[in-house]
């Protein structure tokens, strides 16, 4: 294992905050004036509300949608602002064309935020969150026979963070944050079988989309923070959103999600509860020269303690922050999609 002794330790903090924390305590008295944010799939359900907090905090946001109409109606009537009268304060929201699953469509919105700051593609962003996702999904190909869960939710990402990287570098103290979960304790990457060739799982497709969602956080923050940029991966709780839309209600009881009648079960979070993980990441100043780690309930997670109770459903596996790894998903990340800021 690489033995990088700057990484930050994989233990909580004190934060202050907690599981019940939402996304607009914690930013709080933060002032985001004149920063940038990329959301991808910002318009509903923990997205929707990372934006509004990012935009009640003075940013200025740019949520990647596959559906831009839609994206827009939702947060129209979300009563999150698009753009403001001269000399008004707080931030705003605007939408771009995004499908991560399509690599064309990655390259043409990171080309389009490069070039549109003034003309100038070394235009700064602050904050840069890996949010949108699939889960659980029937087995579907996308791009060059990739398994959509992992192309959607790792590669997509993959390839418009390194795309963006001149923004990145140019921000102030940028900060990416990539929303893993307690899924990534389904399996590790199978490095032997990525995209499930020899038989489909859509469980352990989703852990291993998760998996490498904070692998990518553990290799970037390795490589960018002697840029200023740091990188992060969270895990924002049980919440009831359109991650489910996959899912029989049937199946959902069974896990004792909800009962029989909808009900959900109390230990799921709000959509605000669920960003507050998220918006800590990217904002807290408390979190100044970290970086690197898997979080949950807004402070850094502890490693999982095999064995607990809570062992399914608290801390990070081994496999999900593994410096070597991460690595290595990096270069076969990089290899699949052409793509290296890096390189």
């Amino acid at each position: 294992m690489n033995q990088d002794t700057s990484r930050t330790p994989q233990r909580k903090t004190g934060s202050g905050f907690g599981k019940e924390s939402t996304a607009a305590e914690v930013v709080a008295g933060i002032d985001l004036t004149g920063r940038t944010a990329i959301v991808t799939g910002g318009y509903s359900g923990l997205g929707l509300e990372t934006v509004r907090a990012l935009v009640s905090a003075g940013a200025e946001v740019l949520v990647g949608a596959r559906r831009p109409g839609h994206a827009r109606e939702m947060l129209e009537a979300a009563g999150i602002p698009f753009g403001l009268p001269a000399g008004a304060e707080g931030g705003a929201v605007s939408v771009g064309a995004l499908d991560l699953a399509d690599l064309a469509s990655v390259k043409s919105f990171a080309d389009g935020f490069l070039s549109a700051a003034s003309g100038d593609p070394a235009a700064g962003l602050d904050i840069l969150i890996n949010n949108a996702a699939i889960m659980a999904s029937p087995e579907q190909r996308v791009g060059p026979s990739w398994e959509s869960q992992f192309a959607t939710n790792h590669l997509g990402h993959f390839a418009l963070t390194n795309l963006l990287w001149p923004a990145l570098a140019a921000g102030l103290g940028a900060r990416v944050v990539s929303l893993s979960s307690t899924g990534h304790k389904l399996s590790p990457i199978r490095f032997d079988d990525i995209n499930f060739d020899t038989g489909y799982d859509k469980w352990k497709a989703y852990g291993q989309a998760k998996t490498a969602n904070s692998l990518f956080a553990v290799h970037l923050d390795f490589l960018g923070r002697d840029s200023g940029v740091r990188a992060f991966a969270v895990h924002p709780g049980g919440i009831m959103t359109e991650l489910q839309r996959h899912l029989p209600r049937e199946e959902m009881v069974a896990a004792g999600w909800m009962d029989q009648d909808g009900n959900v079960d109390a230990r799921f979070k709000t959509p605000a509860q669920g960003a507050a993980t998220t918006v800590w990441a990217a904002t807290s100043p408390a979190l100044q020269g970290m970086g690197g780690v898997y979080c949950e309930d807004c402070d850094i997670a502890e490693p999982t303690r095999t064995g607990s109770p809570e062992a399914r459903i608290r801390g990070v596996e081994a496999h999900a922050v593994d410096p070597s790894d991460a690595a290595r998903l990096w270069t076969l990340s990089a290899e699949m999609t052409g793509i290296n800021a890096f390189g």
